[in-house]
C-alpha cells in the first residue's frame, strides 16, 4: 500500500508553498473518490457534465488528469453530481 503524501511534504518536493501542496492533495483525493464513483455507477462524462453544469471538455480533463483550469469548486461539482459528499477535517500540525 502507497503511504500517503500530505501537503506540506508535496509542497517541500515541489517547492511550492504548503498551502498549494495541500490544495493538490485534496484535489488528487477528490479525483480519485470521483473516478471510483463513476466506475462503479456506470456514469458517462456526458452525464457528468449535464449534472455539475461544467463543459463535457472539462469533465473529461478533470478526469484523465489535466491541471488545467481544475479549481477546487469544479471538483466539488463534479463530486456532488458523481453522488458524492466531501467531508474536510482539520487537526494541529505536528
Amino acid at each position: 500500500m502507497k503511504k500517503k503524501t500530505s501537503g506540506s511534504e508535496l509542497a517541500k518536493q515541489l517547492g511550492i508553498p504548503p498551502a498549494r501542496g495541500m490544495e493538490a492533495v485534496i484535489k488528487a483525493q477528490l479525483i480519485s473518490a470521483i473516478l471510483k464513483a463513476v466506475e462503479k455507477r456506470n456514469l458517462t462524462h456526458a452525464e457528468l457534465a449535464r449534472r455539475s453544469g461544467l463543459p463535457r471538455s472539462a469533465v473529461t480533463g478533470i478526469l484523465s488528469g489535466s491541471l488545467q483550469k481544475v479549481t477546487i469548486d469544479r471538483v466539488l461539482r463534479l463530486a456532488e453530481a458523481a453522488n458524492l459528499e466531501a467531508e474536510v477535517r482539520v487537526k494541529d500540525a505536528a
